[in-house]
């Protein structure tokens, strides 16, 4: 997370600036913001410090679509949190739309640069996976067996252990316990 990579995603272009007014990222957090004047348009913001130009976090407003993406620096997720707490806040975005906080960078730049762009974007969230080596070539080959890439296999394994849980959540847990026994 870089000023950088918000100056690109917003082409450059700042509407205005002010003091972050929440305590959770310290005394020197500022928040630079562009929105393109339109309430069915968008807005990006960055929040970062002036002395160190650590980025504490960036957001993604799609009013048209009503979707809200922020991406928190995950050094302050924790400080970001008991402020809302005890703020005793509902953690909205605007209205009724709550955030949806991702985790790669490169999924929040991808959403944010179609949303400027005003192009349809993919609406489901990168997820980081750390895989062992042989349970990734399983996965690799069933997805070759099935014609379909690995990340949609692996999201079809996800979706479906998602459906299962929401089924029987004590079964999911039970079996998720034997295969870490196992390990």
């Amino acid at each position: 997370m870089t000023l950088k990579s918000f100056m690109e995603i917003v082409g450059y272009r700042i509407t205005e600036g002010y003091e972050y007014q929440w305590k959770c990222f310290g005394p020197k957090a500022y928040a630079l913001n562009y929105w393109n004047g339109d309430h069915n348009g968008f807005s990006v913001s960055v929040i970062f410090d002036t002395l160190t130009s650590v980025v504490y976090c960036m957001e993604a407003c799609d009013y048209q679509r009503s979707r809200a993406y922020r991406i928190i620096n995950p050094e302050f997720t924790a400080a970001h949190e008991q402020e809302i707490n005890t703020r005793i806040i509902d953690d909205l975005a605007w209205d009724d739309v709550h955030w949806i906080d991702l985790e790669l960078m490169d999924d929040f730049e991808e959403k944010a640069r179609a949303i400027v762009a005003g192009i349809d974007y993919d609406t489901r969230i990168s997820i980081p996976l750390d895989l062992p080596d042989d349970l990734l070539l399983e996965a690799a080959l069933n997805a070759h067996r099935q014609g379909i890439t690995l990340n949609d296999y692996i999201y079809n394994a996800l979706r479906e252990l998602l459906v299962d849980f929401e089924r029987n959540p004590e079964a999911v847990k039970a079996r998720a316990r034997l295969l870490k026994n196992e390990e």
